[in-house]
């Protein structure tokens, strides 16, 4: 009975989980759940990453950047889960500094742009 419709789901993240956990296992990759926490895991590990904005699910294009930078980020030497988890967590960052500057779903858009380009190492850490 659990079932999503993309950025409008039924369900939070957290329920989605067990599915994730073993569709993880089932085919040695990892899952990543988004919602207002986002998960990723591997079917043993879990990774909990807070933080974003209400607005990245309101405009278009969020869910396709994190595609994009997952892919980025899978990309790089060490563990692939917490490249991932990393990858949501700058989206994530970049979606709360967007907040701190937009005054609705127009204004947001442009600054997550620019916040993901300004986006420091001091930032991330």
């Amino acid at each position: 009975e659990a079932g999503g419709r993309g950025v409008d789901s039924l369900h939070q993240a957290e329920a989605a989980l067990a599915a994730a956990r073993q569709l993880a296992l089932s085919y040695h990759t990892l899952v990543a759940v988004t919602g207002k926490d986002d998960y990723v895991t591997d079917g043993e590990r879990t990774l909990r990453v807070t933080g974003g904005s209400a607005l990245m699910t309101r405009v278009v294009g969020t869910g396709c950047a994190l595609s994009a930078v997952v892919a980025a980020f899978s990309a790089l030497p060490g563990d692939r889960l917490i490249n991932v988890a990393s990858a949501c967590r700058v989206m994530a960052l970049a979606g709360e500094q967007a907040t701190r500057q937009a005054n609705g779903p127009g204004s947001f858009v442009a600054a997550f742009l620019d916040a993901l380009w300004n986006l420091s190492p001091e930032a991330l850490s």
